[in-house]
């Protein structure tokens, strides 16, 4: 069957999930409103008659340089007499979207809401004088349709804040926790049911996000929360700004989109250009996300006068249309079953009905999936005929000859198979030895705070075909993981094991190994990017950048000073006489990302308060030359420190497991992960483990 063939990459979602989050209706709603309405609309990105062109709209106090006193007097003239609740909501469900998030208060600290703790609200300090939030949420239950907020963490108002600062992550006080903490409980309180809380910003310590997903969690025990509360302390992860992942996610997950990047709030001057292009790019975007199992967030920015812009108005109402025609792929469907993505568009399933969103401008016409199956029917939706479809041995072929989904941006099928339809995964040839280099690894995203977001790995997955009835699995493992307990899930049969039992100790014996020069050069980005280095360097060319370090000491901290949010790349050209395995020692204060040869090996970043972390690396060297880039980055020191040593015991542990019976049929799957880890977000830092089986 379908599901039980999908195991490996579902398994570690169900563990995660056995609780009373992710709350199912969110999972499913797929397609929502976002609002970002406030104080700033009114200005629309101008201050005093010119443009302000650095930074969203919606921070423009900041970006504009306004003093605190001439910002907060724009609450005298905000007077949105054209907001209607009842209006909002008719249009987001007519563009198909099954929830609204409303910005409660943002970055300035203005509250569109009416709260208690500050007369700096919509209905204290406005000649509008009504609580815009309390009937938007009254108007989402009358009509049926989810009500959630956005609340920011950081606050420009509030007096014992931290001051404006360039990058809207800074720590929160504790006064100004307190703030949040009251303020978040009469939002939990006073506003009926909240689907989610998108928090947004700031540095929190781990205490604090901890306090108030507590808090959240006690008052409303079905309300997701956000990612970016920090320090992985959530129920689904937010990627960064209209970001769209290439690969799977394995828990719950969002993207929020703006209709332009610039912006999130009202900009009068938004060139905003052909309006069904538009509408083609946020369907592309839409289906991207949903086919990689997360839901998408799209954003509004009312004007001033509280109207919908008539742009994004007539966008929504286009996608609407597009939606009731093509839209039975994407409510109630899961991700894309098979294991990678494809280049020609997107794919979800729903039972036994496979959905293909082929790109028009891929020009593809001729599919091979890799998949057996009967084909009980299949359809163009939106479009004159059906397409051919015929199982080959290396999967199912579907050929598009004539005919196209009219109004739509992609080309819609429509394959009904019968009951035990095989997705095919890729299997690996010498499956006795597995290893995170031959796995399909599960993903996460992880987030202390908004600029130390990046792709976690929470899972390996093999599959290897073999007619033997049951395998006996050897784990391999390095002092770095030694005391984990781990769960090792074959065809369905869970095991949880502690590494601490090995039943041989080994070491490890480097040969014909020459340790050459060591580099550095300025890191770009935030610490989730990936250098373009890590494919591969040439550091002695004119224009590389790389700064040779003399006479390098090994095993011993070195002291950069680097400033917060910022990084550096460290190489080190490794020369091996043979293909052989060595243990290293990496030390690092905030984040690390190891690449050998191309190949990420361990990324993860510490919570703030982690004094220093040394962690073994595991090096699968190639005979001839290789390349090591460390990628270090400092969060919240004021200092970067790191360490590289080579010179350490090459001890390696192994520890047997009882046998396991393995399912009728050739193909078998394996999953590996930690058993009960504490944030189901945070990288599981298992990349020196190796299972052999006999």
């Amino acid at each position: 069957m379908y599901k039980k063939l999908l195991l490996l990459l579902t398994f570690c979602t169900n563990i995660v999930f056995a609780q009373t989050k992710p709350n199912p209706e969110w999972v499913a709603q797929k397609f929502s409103m976002f609002i970002h309405f406030g104080l700033y609309s009114e200005l629309g990105g101008v201050w005093n008659g010119k443009k302000v062109e650095s930074g969203y709209s919606e921070q423009i106090q900041s970006h504009g340089g306004i003093f605190s006193d001439w910002y907060a007097a724009v609450a005298n003239r905000f007077d949105p007499e054209k907001w209607n609740a009842d209006e909002i909501v008719s249009l987001a469900k007519a563009a198909g979207m099954k929830s609204i998030v409303f910005t409660s208060k943002h970055h300035d600290g203005f509250c569109m809401y009416h709260s208690r703790y500050t007369d700096f609200n919509i209905a204290d300090a406005t000649p509008f004088k009504r609580d815009i939030m309390k009937e938007l949420s009254e108007a989402c239950a009358t009509q049926g349709i989810k009500f959630a907020v956005y609340y920011s963490l950081i606050d420009w108002h509030f007096p014992e804040a931290y001051p404006i600062s360039s990058h809207n992550a800074d720590p929160l006080t504790s006064a100004h926790y307190q703030y949040n903490l009251k303020q978040v409980e009469e939002i939990m309180t006073n506003y009926g049911p909240i689907s989610e809380i998108w928090f947004d910003m700031g540095s929190l310590t781990p205490e604090q996000s901890k306090g108030l997903y507590d808090l959240v969690n006690r008052l409303q025990p079905e309300c997701m929360i956000s990612g970016r509360l920090g320090n992985d302390c959530s129920d689904f992860s937010v990627m960064a700004d209209n970001e769209y992942p290439d690969y799977k996610i394995g828990v719950p997950w969002q993207t929020a989109a703006s209709f332009f990047d610039e912006t999130w709030g009202y900009r009068s001057w938004q060139e905003r250009g052909n309006l069904q292009d538009k509408v083609n790019e946020k369907i592309l975007s839409l289906l991207k996300v949903v086919s990689r199992g997360g839901n998408y967030l799209l954003n509004i920015g009312p004007k001033g006068d509280g109207s919908v812009v008539d742009f994004e108005r007539d966008a929504l109402l286009k996608i609407g249309a597009w939606m009731q025609k093509y839209g039975e792929g994407i409510y109630g469907a899961e991700a894309n079953p098979f294991p990678h993505p494809f280049d020609w568009g997107e794919v979800t399933i729903k039972g036994n009905d496979l959905y293909l969103f082929i790109d028009k401008k891929s020009r593809k016409t001729d599919i091979l999936l890799p998949l057996q199956g009967t084909i009980t029917g299949n359809s163009l939706l939106g479009g004159n005929g059906s397409p051919i479809t015929r199982q080959e041995k290396e999967g199912l072929r579907v050929i598009l000859e004539s005919g196209e989904s009219a109004d739509s941006p992609v080309n819609v099928i429509r394959l009904s198979l019968a009951d035990g339809f095989a997705v095919q995964q890729p299997v690996i040839t010498d499956w006795k030895e597995l290893s995170p280099q031959n796995s399909i690894p599960l993903y996460a995203y992880s987030s202390i705070d908004y600029y130390t977001g990046f792709q976690s790995t929470i899972a390996y997955t093999w599959a290897f075909n073999t007619a033997r009835k049951s395998v006996v699995p050897t784990i391999r493992y390095t002092e770095n993981e030694k005391g984990k307990t781990v769960l090792l899930t074959i065809d369905g049969q869970a095991e949880k094991i502690v590494l601490d039992n090995p039943q041989k100790t080994t070491s490890l014996n480097p040969e014909n190994i020459v340790w050459g020069n060591v580099y550095t050069k300025p890191a770009r980005g935030v610490f989730g990017a990936i250098p373009a280095e890590s494919r591969g360097t040439n550091p002695e060319t004119a224009d590389s950048k790389w700064e040779k370090i003399e006479n390098f000491t090994y095993g011993q901290i070195q002291e950069i000073p680097v400033q917060e949010r910022q990084g550096i790349l460290l190489l080190q050209e490794i020369e091996s006489g043979k293909a052989q395995e060595i243990l290293i020692e990496a030390g690092s204060g905030n984040g690390i990302m190891i690449f050998l040869n191309g190949e990420k090996l361990n990324a993860h970043i510490s919570q703030k308060g982690n004094d220093y972390n040394r962690e073994i690396v595991l090096l699968p060297l190639k005979a001839g030359k290789n390349q090591l880039l460390i990628k270090l980055y400092n969060r919240f020191e004021k200092k970067l420190r790191y360490s590289l040593n080579p010179e350490i015991p090459q001890t390696v542990y192994e520890q047997n497991i009882p046998a396991f019976s393995l399912q009728k049929g050739q193909t078998h799957h394996i999953s590996l992960q930690l058993a009960e880890p504490a944030f189901k977000n945070s990288a599981m830092r298992l990349n020196n483990i190796e299972i052999k089986l006999k």
